[in-house]
């Protein structure tokens, strides 16, 4: 296993546990042992080989769409805002489609690619990423819709489509989409609501007691150092859910929350090791070109989702109901998360297995030089 990526992982759940243990200290229980069997799972997922995942993308992406097309009539939204359908009931614990559908898309492209290639395979695997985006838009939530389409696209990228063919995707499928925006955008008249507050929430509340304000106070107050778990609350906190990295900021201060942005780092740091370490390898197999496409996949599923969310809190997007990965209270997006950073472990441990002996040699050379 990657040592960096374990790290990561390892420091990110404490981070978000300490954020939690300020926020709403009743949940923190449940959450560390929620952590625990994350990392768990991590392992136990680290153990198999890519070519397994490779195996189980297209029975796996099928089981997302039928989950997704499963919330849609059998889901649960929130109580404000009615209409919304984005959770499942499984053994009394809520369960998220959307984000299971993330990893399983990343699966069934790398499985497809690498067994089939690039060359005239656009329209199929353009297809498999409409479909899935397509589901979860109807729930509806489109800040998830969105990542879910940028991170089929970077899959695309990873796997050797040309950028100029992924161009003239994105721009056709724009034009076709254009006759559903508006109806879309009416029927969900609270998506354009939450952009326009966002554009003028300066304006609309000038103490800053809107969600994004009360982060900044938050993070604030915080300083350096954090004023602890058990440190003075304001009387309304940040949530321990989407706005977690002001109660992490709150709790340890800038110290932490760049701590937090390191250990995002770290995530991409191995998986662009993983691609780097792949090129090396000739001739490439279908399962190394398939470890490199899930090891990218999988880093942009986190860190993307993570970008997402703290721009969010920085107040550069309008509020989008995107958990931070792995720091966020919430079991689905955890567990998801987990196995996304097991499977990177596993690409990791075999690029490095079928690396030629020479070239093995000459990197332990050259960091012995170092």
């Amino acid at each position: 296993m990657s040592l960096q990526l374990l790290i990561a992982q390892v420091v990110l759940l404490l981070l978000g546990a300490m954020g939690i243990a300020a926020a709403e200290p009743s949940l923190i229980v449940d959450h560390s042992l929620k952590a625990l069997l994350a990392v768990l799972v991590t392992f136990a997922v680290a153990r198999l080989r890519p070519r397994t995942f490779l195996n189980w993308g297209t029975n796996l992406w099928i089981v997302a769409l039928v989950l997704l097309v499963l919330v849609l009539f059998f889901g649960q939204g929130t109580t404000d805002s009615p209409g919304v359908r984005r959770w499942l009931i499984v053994g009394g614990q809520r369960f998220q489609p959307s984000e299971f559908a993330k990893l399983a898309l990343v699966l069934q492209l790398a499985s497809f690619f690498s067994r089939r290639g690039v060359q005239n395979k656009l329209l199929s695997a353009t297809g498999m990423i409409v479909a899935t985006t397509g589901l979860i838009v109807l729930e509806p939530d489109l800040g998830t819709s969105i990542l879910t389409f940028g991170l089929g696209i970077i899959v695309m990228y990873a796997a050797g489509v040309r950028l100029f063919n992924i161009g003239g995707l994105m721009l056709a499928l724009s034009l076709l989409s254009l006759p559903f925006v508006n109806g879309y955008l009416e029927r969900h008249p609270y998506i354009v609501e939450r952009w326009t507050g966002h554009q003028t929430r300066d304006e609309q509340m000038p103490t800053g007691l809107d969600q994004i304000g009360m982060a900044h106070r938050d993070l604030n107050y915080g300083g350096w150092w954090g004023q602890g778990p058990d440190g003075p609350r304001w009387e309304y906190f940040a949530a321990h859910t989407d706005m977690v990295v002001a109660a992490v900021g709150f709790s340890t201060g800038l110290l932490g929350v760049l701590t937090l942005l390191f250990c995002y780092w770290l995530i991409v740091s191995t998986a662009l090791q993983v691609a780097q370490l792949a090129t090396r390898i000739r001739p490439m197999s279908a399962e190394i070109h398939g470890a490199s496409i899930l090891a990218i996949g999988c880093m942009f599923m986190v860190v993307g989702q993570a970008f997402v969310n703290l721009a969010v809190a920085a107040g550069l997007f309008p509020v989008t109901g995107v958990p931070l990965p792995l720091v966020s209270y919430g079991f689905s997006s955890m567990l998801t998360m987990s196995v996304a950073l097991g499977i990177i472990h596993s690409a990791m441990r075999q690029v490095r297995r079928q690396l030629p002996s020479e070239v093995k040699m000459r990197d332990f050379v050259g960091a012995a030089a170092d």
